[in-house]
């Protein structure tokens, strides 16, 4: 039984120096020279990943929805604008109006945080909130 044991001892020793070396022997590297040496589907997933990140930036990803009372004599901010944003400020501004006898709904399109079209001050709410603080 002791034998056992000391062969385990033995066996997690070098284990534990064999991986002292390996750690040694990568952590000195560069993460340059460690991607030349990458195997060719390394790389391709890298190539793959930066083209998810580029893409990714035009991802509507910046939202925000404004809740209000369109008319006075209509209450519940049953009216919204919602603003659906790039990562360079283009995208949408869909609107609903919610009035006694019926709706209607407005999109207007937004580039670089602005749009062309005049924006209620809901609207324009909407696209001020949308946008990502400055770093």
């Amino acid at each position: 039984m002791i034998w056992w044991l000391v062969l385990n001892l033995v066996l997690a020793v070098a284990a534990g120096g064999l991986a002292a070396m390996a750690w040694r022997r990568t952590s000195h590297r560069g993460a340059d020279e460690i991607g030349e040496q990458a195997p060719g589907d390394v790389l391709a997933l890298r190539r793959e990943v930066a083209a998810l990140q580029a893409e990714g930036h035009r991802a509507l990803r910046h939202l925000s929805v404004v809740r209000y009372d369109a008319f006075p004599d209509v209450g519940g901010h049953q009216s919204w604008s919602v603003a659906l944003l790039d990562d360079s400020g283009d995208g949408v501004v869909l609107t609903s109006i919610h009035g006694r006898s019926g709706g209607r709904s407005y999109a207007k399109a937004v580039g670089s945080w602005f749009s062309e079209q005049p924006l209620s001050p809901e609207e324009e709410r909407s696209i001020a909130l949308a946008r990502p603080a400055p770093n």
